[in-house]
């Protein structure tokens, strides 16, 4: 600790909670407290990069139509717009879709596929999907498209066939960091594609702002690299040039405040996710590519109206959740399914999220429609939901997801027997003591440490959320 202090400057009780969070040399608290541009991985070490880097420099050169198929939260729909910009910016005829969340399903379907057949593309890059979309991906190659996915979701099985695939999740990629979102996947897809082409990297670097955005809106761990790109993106954020986040900026009543992580996933994202839930997804594209103030004012509008009716809905779900969950036993419950006829299947996972939060136990939610049921979870941090999910996939239609949400489709009369499979697996899984909400501790300090500088030097280890909590500290005999 001395040698911290000596070298950072910085007072022991920082220097403490830099040793107690695993920076205790001078090099990792450095890395740590001021990430830089440089501490970013090289992304051709990413397995499919170079195949997928001169696949799309040639459609660029050769004036070959490119469809950037998204995926309908903020994270798909700011890969999206990172890869469009930076495809455009190179000259290329570059077209987005995304799915429709109810029409269209979730991940790359045959929607997509058809869409890209239509529009005549020879390239389909994904942004967010494709992991396991093996059929659609086999059927767009068929049609002599060439597909690239790009994506960070767990594999569920084998990989698709396809020209390349980027997601460092998957088996045999020596790609150093595993925790990337999509997001993350993108922008190192256009800063290869952008080297490979002489273009202008400071025009990637400046996409920032929507790596931040969506990094920190898709829960993903802020170290390593995620922690690196959200830190800079926050300060690009802060003075950002695009149009559309202007406009959401303004509309959300964040202009003139201090953005952090907490604006970003309790404010802005809210917005941007809440026209992938009830609306169409792409207007959340066509805002974050707007040139024209006007345009992405108005967009922003109809952004704010739509969360408005996304809150009124969650409350009502939320409320009825509430309800089935009084009459579980909940002594005999580790994790917990509900279905409900005519529950929206774009809102039920903020809702999964909420009841995670009160119960402690992780928890699906099933939107009931005719024969079938759509559903979204989310879990606790000692469960992992895509593997617990994974356990029951005989009774499942479709699932996909990581660690912490996933999604299901499931024929109605399956929904009872995978309530059951799906709390006998997480009973396997749990104890007792993972089910007891922990309030992790920092370290304890005296009312006397906490000065205005102290608390300065606490924002050096911003931006905070999973993976980098914010630090919680404990004083005590304390009397008001």
């Amino acid at each position: 600790m001395t040698a911290l202090a000596n070298e950072l400057h910085l007072p022991p009780l920082i220097c403490e909670l830099l040793l107690r969070r695993g920076f205790g040399t001078v090099d990792a608290a450095k890395r740590y407290l001021r990430p830089r541009l440089d501490q970013l991985h090289d992304p051709a070490t990413m397995r499919g990069m170079d195949a997928a880097v001169q696949r799309l420099a040639r459609a660029v050169r050769d004036g070959e139509r490119i469809m950037v198929h998204g995926d309908y939260d903020v994270d798909g729909m700011c890969s999206t717009a990172v890869l469009l910009r930076t495809l455009r910016g190179l000259g290329a005829n570059a077209v987005p879709f995304i799915p429709r969340r109810l029409e269209d399903g979730y991940d790359l379907s045959m929607a997509g596929v058809n869409a890209a057949i239509a529009a005549g593309a020879r390239v389909l890059v994904t942004c967010d999907c494709g992991t396991n979309a093996l059929a659609p991906v086999e059927a767009a190659c068929a049609a002599g498209i060439d597909v690239i996915v790009s994506d960070h979701h767990l594999p569920s099985g084998p990989l698709p066939t396809c020209l390349a695939v980027l997601n460092p999740k998957q088996h045999g990629c020596d790609y150093p960091d595993k925790d990337l979102a999509a997001v993350g996947i993108a922008f190192k897809l256009s800063l290869a594609l952008t080297r490979a082409m002489g273009g202008d990297e400071d025009a990637v670097y400046r996409l920032l702002d929507l790596v931040a955005l969506a990094t920190i809106a898709d829960v993903a761990p802020l170290r390593g690299e995620n922690r690196v790109m959200a830190r800079l993106g926050l300060k690009v954020l802060r003075e950002t040039t695009n149009q559309g986040l202007r406009a959401l900026i303004r509309a959300s009543g964040l202009e003139g405040k201090a953005l952090n992580a907490g604006g970003i996933g309790f404010i802005l994202a809210p917005r941007l996710n809440a026209v992938g839930r009830l609306g169409h997804a792409l207007r959340g594209v066509e805002l974050l590519m707007s040139e024209n103030e006007h345009e992405a004012n108005a967009i922003a509008r109809e952004l704010e109206e739509l969360n408005r009716r996304r809150q009124e809905v969650d409350r009502r779900t939320l409320a009825r959740a509430r309800e089935l969950i009084g009459e579980i036993d909940l002594d005999a419950t580790d994790g917990i399914v509900l279905a409900e006829e005519g529950w929206h299947p774009g809102l039920i996972g903020i809702v999964a999220s909420r009841l995670v939060e009160e119960f402690g136990r992780p928890t699906i939610l099933i939107g009931l429609e005719g024969g079938q049921g759509k559903g979204s979870g989310r879990s606790i941090s000692r469960f992992d939901l895509h593997s617990g999910i994974r356990g029951c996939r005989h009774l499942l239609e479709r699932f996909g997801g990581h660690r912490s949400a996933a999604g299901v489709t499931i024929a109605r009369e399956n929904v009872a027997a995978f309530a059951r499979c799906f709390n006998d697996s997480a009973r396997s899984a749990l104890t007792l003591d993972d089910l007891v909400p922990e309030l992790r501790v920092d370290m304890e300090v005296a009312l006397a440490d906490l000065t205005p500088g102290f608390e300065a030097l606490l924002r050096h280890l911003e931006p905070c959320g999973v993976g980098n909590p914010s630090p919680m500290l404990v004083t005590r005999g304390v009397r008001l």
